[in-house]
């Protein structure tokens, strides 16, 4: 399949070098609104640059475009793209506001191309494994849980970008862009969410930044509930932590390490396969499955797993704790 990217920064990086090694599939094109960044992307993995998404669209008819461009075009792009037959594969976050919500779920319902967004952390090692462990029964039913995220971004990470920092332009922050892989998580493990309080603060780039740099929130799920953390304000990138209660162990998950924490006072810690990031560790190490799987379910016929409707509780999750942070903290049900 012949694949083009949208948006060629830091992470455009991780999904060239996915593509590359994906038998079937070639990476023909990049764009950006940059002629310099994008003619080093294209010198560096050999396709062609344009600086546009409509011109590299019309010229080289691609298969798959991958968006990484900022927040507020995901979906404009998506649609764009879904309209003209080319399928998508999407960055986070899928939308920043209700309304593009509404214009995602349109397009995706019309095509006729297909639509897949990038939750790659679903596919990491640590987590695939609690999720057979849940399966077997022998944790015991999910009494709780907890996520929490510590990372660090500084004012340069927002004012030199042109486009983080600002509500219009990247939607929120630390739990929009850093922190909404913690979030669906806890969904892959605790199931449908049912409400959400949450409260936001800008604790250390006030009169800087527009979004907020830590989100705490209390989720209900249909039979548990989430305490939920997220800052930029730390003085590192901590591995996300997410921690579940069960009736008969306590389950720790830290990037790809599991602790398993027996009631008896018995520790226990999983040999599992490591797999090496593409990226920075803290991302993750599910690239290259997450994409691997969707041009798989393209070629096959099958549904990806992350489709909108695989992420749309994820998303409506996020929405709403937004919404909730506006009236300080009212309970919002989904």
């Amino acid at each position: 399949m012949k694949a083009a990217i949208i948006g060629c920064g830091t992470i455009a990086a991780v999904h060239a070098e996915s593509i590359t090694r994906l038998e079937g599939a070639s990476l023909a094109a990049a764009a950006d609104i940059r002629p310099e960044r994008a003619k080093a992307y294209a010198g560096k993995y050999g396709c062609r640059a344009f600086l546009s998404l409509e011109e590299m669209l019309e010229e080289e008819k691609p298969d798959v475009l991958h968006i990484c461009t900022p927040h507020y075009l995901h979906v404009p792009m998506t649609e764009y793209a879904l309209k003209r037959g080319v399928h998508v594969f999407c960055e986070k976050p899928p939308v920043i506001s209700k309304e593009q919500l509404a214009r995602l779920e349109k397009a995706v319902s019309e095509g006729p191309g297909r639509a897949g967004f990038c939750f790659q952390n679903r596919y990491n090692p640590s987590v695939l494994y609690v999720k057979e462990l849940l399966a077997s029964g022998k944790p015991g039913r999910i009494k709780g849980a907890r996520g929490i995220v510590t990372w660090n971004r500084g004012e340069a990470y927002y004012t030199q970008s042109g486009w983080r920092g600002r509500l219009e332009t990247e939607g929120g922050g630390a739990l929009i862009n850093q922190a909404i892989h913690t979030m669906d998580l806890l969904g892959v493990f605790l199931g449908k969410p049912v409400s959400v309080e949450a409260q936001t603060a800008n604790h250390h780039l006030p009169g800087i930044i527009e979004v907020e740099d830590m989100m705490e929130a209390y989720i209900r799920y249909e039979n548990a509930a989430a305490c939920f953390y997220a800052t930029t304000a730390y003085t590192e990138d901590a591995p996300p932590l997410i921690e579940l209660s069960c009736e008969n162990m306590v389950i720790r998950i830290e990037d790809q390490d599991v602790t398993l924490r027996y009631r008896d006072g018995r520790r226990e810690r999983p040999t599992l396969d490591r797999k090496q990031a593409l990226g920075k560790s803290y991302w993750g190490s599910g690239h290259m499955d997450c994409i691997a799987d969707f041009y798989h379910c393209l070629e096959t016929g099958e549904r990806f797993a992350q489709d909108l409707e695989g992420v749309r509780d994820t998303v409506r999750l996020m929405l709403a704790s937004y919404a909730s942070a506006q009236e300080k903290g009212k309970e919002k049900r989904l």
